[in-house]
């Protein structure tokens, strides 16, 4: 029994939150909640021209997670332990990223009046990983609408997700170092990572080691 009972797994773009998050339900039999990227019409149009779709595609993307949100909200659903693919807040990252100052100002006024309807997580775990092996993991998983990214994206969007979570105060966080943990092919990472969600924490811990607990 973990003593969290909302956790979210966050990171850039191909880090593996969505197995991990999978992983982790499965190891302790908990419900899941995953962010639906694909149902998103201006997304594989942002990624070939991202000023002209931008505030389109974060509008919608804002929107859509928070009627998952709200749909999480209710207490019939929410006894169990829970597992997340994203957190709300990390929309900011993109918005801040992609949209012109006036995009930005008019989604600031829409985003604050929805996060202050939001459940907050117990712990948020941040996936920290080199941009090389983020291309590398895009790459691999071959999805038609990520073709476009290229590695100024990455690196820019890594860039700013590290800056997010330095700063990041709201709940618990565990920052992990996903470059040498193979959660996914050893088993014995996946343990080596429960075993840091056994014990309650304040404020930021990290978790880095070599896979296979080297």
């Amino acid at each position: 029994m973990l003593p969290w009972r909302y956790i979210v797994v966050e990171g850039v773009i191909g880090v593996g939150k969505t197995s991990l998050v999978k992983l982790l339900a499965t190891r302790t039999r908990a419900r899941v909640n995953l962010e639906v990227v694909e149902e998103n019409p201006f997304l594989a149009r942002f990624y070939q021209d991202r000023a002209a779709l931008a505030f389109q595609t974060q509008i919608f993307f804002l929107l859509s997670r928070f009627r998952q949100q709200q749909a999480l909200a209710q207490p019939e659903l929410f006894n169990d332990l829970l597992f997340s693919d994203y957190l709300f807040a990390k929309d900011r990252i993109f918005a801040n990223l992609n949209l012109a100052d006036d995009e930005l100002a008019l989604y600031d006024q829409l985003a604050g009046i929805l996060e202050d309807r939001v459940l907050k997580p117990d712990l948020v775990i941040y996936l920290q990983a080199s941009s090389n092996l983020l291309l590398e993991r895009i790459r691999q998983r071959g999805r038609p609408y990520e073709r476009g990214m290229d590695r100024e994206y990455i690196e820019s969007l890594n860039k700013a997700y590290n800056f997010f979570f330095h700063h990041y105060q709201a709940t618990p966080l565990l920052v992990v170092g996903a470059d040498h943990l193979d959660y996914v092919g050893v088993p014995a990472d996946l343990d080596l990572l429960i075993d840091q969600l056994r014990e309650p924490f304040h404020g930021t811990r990290y978790f880095a080691p070599r896979s296979g607990g080297v």
